[in-house]
C-alpha cells in the first residue's frame, strides 16, 4: 500500500504570524476590487431580469446585436461571448425590465428573439436557453441564500460543541467565517457571477472545510488523552496534523482531480462552481491548519479548562503536567 508524508514531524503553527499575513493581505485586496468596481455580481437569479443563450449561424457583430436589442426597447442589455463566437449570452436586467418580467416571465425573452429574428432572418439564431426571474422572487432567493450559509455556521457551532468542546467549536465557526470572506475575495477578484451554483459551491466548501478541523480537532483530543510530556498544546496540534496528514493529502488530490476535470471539461455552465470548488480545496486545508490551530491556542490561553488549568500551565513552561485527579480526571476524560 502506498503510503505518503508517513510519520512527518512538520512544524505548522510556528508560522502562523505569516500566514495570518497572507491571509489578511488577500481579503483585503478583494475589498479595494469592492471599493473599485462596486459590489457582487449578482446573476439574474438573485437580481431579477431575463437571461438568454443564443447561437448565430455565424459570429455576429457584437455592435450590431446591441443596436438591434436598443431599437427593440432592450436597453442596457449585456451581451458577452460564450465559449466559441457564435455563442453569446444576453442579460436584459434594467429596472424596466426586471418588471417587466413580474408581469410575465416571457415578455422580455419574446421580444429579444423576436429583435434578433427581424434583424438575422428566422432560423439564423438558436435560442439555447432562457432563464427569467422576477424581482420578489430574485430577492427571495438571495435572502434564502444568506440563511443558507448562516444555519449551516450555527449547526457547525453547535455540532462541535456537543462533540468536543464550545472552545473547539468556536475556533471551527471562526475558521469557517475566514473561509467564507477568503472565498467572496476570490469571486470578487475573479469577477465570477455570483448564482445559486455558486452559493452551492460555498455550502459545499463550509461543509469540506468542517469536516477537515473536525478531523484534527478529534486526534487533537485523542492526543491530549495521551501522556504529552513536555508538550504544549502547540506541539500537540503539530502532532496531531502530521498523523492526519496522509488522509488529508489523498482526500484533498482526489477531490482537486474532480474539481479539475469539471473546471476544463464540464463547459461554461458549470465553471463558476468548479472554481469556487477548487480554490475551497486549497483554503479548506490551510484554514484547518493555519487559521482553526491558532485560533484555539489563543482561546485556551484566554479561557482555560477548569480542570486543565495547572496543566496548561505547567505545559506553557515546559514541564511536564501534573497527572489530574479527582473531578479534574472526569472533566478531562470529555
Amino acid at each position: 500500500m502506498l503510503r505518503i508524508f508517513h510519520n512527518t514531524k512538520y512544524e505548522f503553527v510556528k508560522h502562523w504570524r505569516l500566514s495570518a499575513g497572507l491571509t489578511i493581505a488577500f481579503i483585503l485586496a478583494g475589498l479595494v476590487t469592492f471599493g473599485i468596481t462596486g459590489g457582487v455580481n449578482y446573476s439574474i437569479e438573485f437580481t431579477g431580469g431575463t437571461l438568454m443563450q443564443v447561437q448565430f449561424k455565424q459570429a455576429p457583430d457584437v455592435a450590431d446585436v446591441r443596436n438591434t436589442l436598443d431599437a427593440a426597447g432592450i436597453t442596457g442589455a449585456e451581451i458577452q461571448q460564450y465559449g466559441s463566437n457564435t455563442e453569446y449570452t444576453i442579460r436584459a436586467r434594467s429596472e424596466a425590465q426586471v418588471e417587466a418580467q413580474a408581469g410575465g416571465a416571457e415578455g422580455v425573452a419574446k421580444e429579444i428573439q423576436t429583435a434578433l429574428d427581424a434583424k438575422y432572418g428566422a432560423g439564423a439564431v438558436t435560442i439555447v436557453r432562457t432563464e427569467a426571474v422576477g424581482p420578489k422572487v430574485g430577492a427571495e432567493l438571495r435572502t434564502g441564500a444568506a440563511m443558507a450559509m448562516l444555519i449551516a455556521s450555527l449547526f457547525t457551532l453547535v455540532y462541535l460543541a456537543i462533540r468536543f468542546d464550545w472552545r473547539f467549536g468556536a475556533a471551527a465557526v471562526l475558521a469557517t467565517a475566514h473561509d467564507i470572506l477568503v472565498t467572496i475575495a476570490f469571486i470578487k477578484l475573479m469577477n465570477l457571477e455570483v448564482s445559486l451554483t455558486i452559493v452551492a459551491a460555498i455550502l459545499t466548501l463550509l461543509g469540506y472545510s468542517a469536516n477537515d478541523t473536525i478531523i484534527i480537532f478529534d486526534r487533537v483530543r485523542e492526543n491530549l488523552r495521551k501522556p504529552h510530556k513536555g508538550e504544549g498544546l502547540a506541539r500537540i496540534l503539530d502532532r496531531s496534523i502530521n498523523e492526519t496528514l496522509p488522509r488529508s493529502v489523498m482526500t484533498h488530490a482526489t477531490t482537486l482531480a474532480a474539481t479539475l476535470a469539471l473546471l476544463f471539461i464540464a463547459g461554461e455552465v458549470i465553471r463558476p462552481f468548479a472554481w469556487v470548488m477548487a480554490f475551497g480545496v486549497f483554503v479548506a486545508t490551510f484554514s484547518s491548519i493555519y487559521v482553526a490551530g491558532p485560533i484555539l491556542l489563543w482561546i485556551e490561553s484566554k479561557y482555560p479548562r477548569e480542570a486543565e488549568d495547572r496543566t496548561m500551565q505547567a505545559m506553557r513552561k515546559g514541564n511536564e503536567p501534573a497527572a489530574p485527579s479527582g473531578r479534574s480526571e472526569r472533566l478531562a476524560a470529555r
